[in-house]
C-alpha cells in the first residue's frame, strides 16, 4: 500500500471540472477502459492511495460518469453531479504538495521492412522467450502491484540485456527474433522511447508496432546525458534539439543511445494503437502513470498548460487547461507519484505538440462514491 501517493479532497478542495476537447473522444476512451476492465477478474486490486480498489469499483465508476455526461443538461448540472456522486483524490506529485510534471509522447511514422536488407539494418526484437515478468505482490501484500522484468536463466531470474548488450554487442542476432528491420538508428532509438509506430514498408503498405515487453532496465533520458556532458544547454534542450543532436553527430550516435539501459521488444500489431494495458489509445484521453501508485484503466483529471502553435508558424504560445483522461497506459521514464505522459496522437504535428510539453500540474483520480450503485444514487439526477 502507498499511502502518500493519493489525497481524498473535501468537497471545497475539488477543482473546477472542465474539459477543453470534445465528448465524443472523451466517450471512445471511457470504452476502451471498459474493455480493460472487462478482461480482468472483478475482484482484481489496484492502488487508489490509501485505499486499494476492485477491478469492478473502477468499471462502475466509468459507467456512472459516462451516465452524469450523456444525462446533465449544462455544466453546473454535471459538476453538482459529479461533486455528489464521486471521491475525488489528488495525487501527491514530486514534492508531496501536488506538484505533478507532464511530458508528452506521440506515434512515431517511420521507413522501415519485414525483410532484412542493406538499406534497413537496425532490427525490432520480440521478447527472448526467457524474459520473465515476476508479479511481486503475490509473494507479499506490501509488494502488490510491483513487478520485476528479467530472464531466466539456469533455473535462476537474473537482470535481462541492456541497450548496450543487444544493439552494441549484438547478444540476440541469430535468434530469429525480428520482427522487422528500420531505416534508421534515430527513428528506432525514439519508437523505443514512444513504444509504438507506424512503420511504412517499401512498397508504401502501412503496419502498425507496438509495446510488447521491457527489459526492466531504468530509463535514463537522453537530455540528462547531454546535459551533463554540456552538448547542448539547459535553455535549448527540448525532444527536437536531442534529435538534431544525434543527426549531426553520427561519431557518438551508439554510444549516447546506449547510455539508456533501457529497452523494449515490439509485436505486429493488428490495427489500433494500444498501450502497455492492451487497450488502444486515444489522443488526448490517455496518459501513462506508474501503475505502482496508480490504478490501471481509471478516470481521471488533469490541469496544466499546452501548447498553443499560430497557423502563421510564428512562434509558439501556453494556454492552461482542464481535461478528463483515461489511465491506460505506462512508460519505462514514467516512475513514481509525480510523473504523468500525455498521448499526443500520431505523426509529426503530434510529435511537436509531445516534444513542447514539459510543465508543472496537477493529477485527480475519481472513484464512485460508496453506496452508489452503479447507475447512481436517485437523488443525484
Amino acid at each position: 500500500m502507498h499511502p502518500s501517493s493519493l489525497t481524498l479532497l473535501t468537497p471545497e478542495e475539488i477543482p473546477p471540472l472542465l474539459d477543453d476537447l470534445p465528448t465524443d473522444s472523451l466517450l471512445a476512451a471511457i470504452d476502451k477502459s471498459l474493455l480493460f476492465y472487462s478482461r480482468v477478474p472483478a475482484e482484481s486490486r489496484y492502488p487508489m492511495g490509501p485505499i486499494f480498489c476492485t477491478a469492478e469499483e473502477l468499471r462502475e465508476t466509468l459507467l456512472l460518469f459516462k451516465r452524469i455526461l450523456e444525462s446533465s443538461s449544462s455544466e453546473e448540472d454535471r459538476k453538482r453531479k459529479l461533486v455528489a456522486s464521486f471521491d475525488f483524490y489528488q495525487s501527491s506529485g514530486r514534492d508531496q504538495k501536488g506538484t505533478v510534471l507532464f511530458t508528452g509522447y506521440f506515434e512515431p511514422i517511420f521507413k522501415g521492412s519485414l525483410q532484412k536488407a542493406a538499406a534497413y539494418p537496425f532490427p525490432l526484437y520480440q521478447p527472448p522467450e526467457e524474459t520473465v515478468v515476476i508479479n511481486l505482490g503475490k509473494f507479499k501484500r506490501k509488494y502488490e502491484g510491483e513487478t520485476l522484468t528479467g530472464r531466466l536463466l539456469n533455473g535462476e531470474v537474473v537482470p535481462h540485456y541492456t541497450r548496450e548488450e543487444i544493439d552494441g554487442q549484438g547478444i540476440l542476432s541469430g535468434r530469429n527474433l525480428e520482427i522487422a528491420w528500420a531505416e534508421d538508428s534515430i527513428d528506432l532509438f525514439f519508437l523505443h522511447i514512444q513504444g509504438s509506430g507506424i512503420m511504412v514498408l517499401p512498397d508504401g503498405r502501412r503496419v502498425r508496432v507496438g509495446y510488447a515487453r521491457s527489459n526492466g532496465h531504468p530509463f535514463r533520458g537522453l537530455a540528462k546525458v547531454l546535459l551533463d556532458r554540456g552538448k547542448i544547454s539547459e535553455k535549448k534542450m527540448s525532444h527536437e534539439a536531442v534529435k538534431s543532436y544525434l543527426q549531426n553527430h553520427p561519431e557518438e550516435r551508439a554510444e549516447l543511445m546506449q547510455q539508456n539501459p533501457s529497452y523494449v521488444f515490439f509485436r505486429v500489431l493488428d490495427s489500433e494503437n494500444v498501450g502497455s494495458h492492451n487497450v488502444p489509445l486515444t489522443a488526448g484521453r490517455s496518459i501513462a502513470t506508474d501503475p505502482k501508485y496508480f490504478p490501471k484503466g481509471a478516470l481521471a483529471l488533469i490541469r496544466l498548460r499546452k501548447p498553443v502553435f499560430p497557423e502563421n508558424g510564428s512562434g509558439m504560445g501556453w494556454v492552461p487547461f482542464s481535461r478528463f483522461v483515461l489511465n491506460q497506459d505506462a512508460g519505462g521514464a514514467i516512475k513514481g507519484t509525480g510523473r504523468v505522459d500525455l498521448f499526443c496522437g500520431t505523426g509529426h504535428d503530434a510529435e511537436k505538440v509531445a516534444g513542447s510539453i514539459k510543465e508543472q500540474g496537477s493529477l485527480f483520480f475519481l472513484l464512485k462514491k460508496k453506496g452508489l450503485s452503479g447507475n447512481g444514487a436517485a437523488t443525484v439526477f
